[in-house]
């Protein structure tokens, strides 16, 4: 008896731009390891939104968000490799309190007529199963430049009818070592960033 191979097994009998469309989407879970190469994408803005958390007054935690992040994003699957230039507006940061961003935009945290951007480059990222576990890169705030890492779960992606790929990400960092110390007997120094992230093919 003969084996045919994934490929073969969803090569399409007919042709045709139906026919097409058919084969496009039975064959991509049986044909991605042979497609597999390195993909460029842009990060869907109405998508993606950094969310970071600090203790406030040791009794409660401070969350907010930041409306607006840009950047480009590389995969390869099949040699585990990638690379991430991300922009984050600080300007765009939101608490849910008007008076509480003005501050945090302002010279005592945030500094956004310095410091606009909030950046994030990634050096190296690794791969379990054929997807990103981990991505290790070069957080740069207030004008300083640290290593922080990131967590990443639930990574996925689909092709119809447009290709996109998300997952959400995790990081722990000290606010201090970015010289942010304001109101140190107030505010934490731990800082949690959770980001969901979505990315298009431009």
């Amino acid at each position: 008896m003969n084996r045919l191979t994934p490929i073969a097994k969803c090569s399409p009998l007919l042709s045709g731009p139906l026919f097409s469309l058919l084969f496009s989407l039975l064959c991509s879970p049986l044909c991605g390891a042979a497609q597999a190469a390195p993909e460029s994408f842009a990060i869907d803005p109405g998508h993606t939104f950094p969310l970071f958390e600090v203790r406030h007054l040791g009794i409660a935690t401070q969350r907010g968000r930041f409306n607006k992040t840009s950047g480009t994003v590389t995969i390869d699957t099949e040699a585990g490799t990638g690379s991430a230039d991300i922009r984050i507006d600080a300007r765009s940061v939101s608490t849910g309190n008007e008076e509480l961003d003005r501050l945090l935009r302002g010279a005592f945290y945030f500094a956004v007529v310095d410091h606009p951007e909030i950046t994030y480059r990634a050096t190296a990222m690794h791969f379990e199963g054929g997807k990103p576990v981990r991505v290790e890169g070069e957080l740069r705030f207030l004008g300083v430049t640290r290593q922080v890492a990131l967590s990443v779960s639930g990574f996925g992606c689909m092709r119809f009818p447009l290709p996109r790929c998300g997952a959400d990400l995790s990081a722990s960092f000290r606010r201090s070592d970015f010289g942010l110390t304001a109101m140190a007997n107030f505010v934490g120094d731990e800082v949690t960033m959770l980001i969901q992230a979505e990315m298009v093919r431009p």
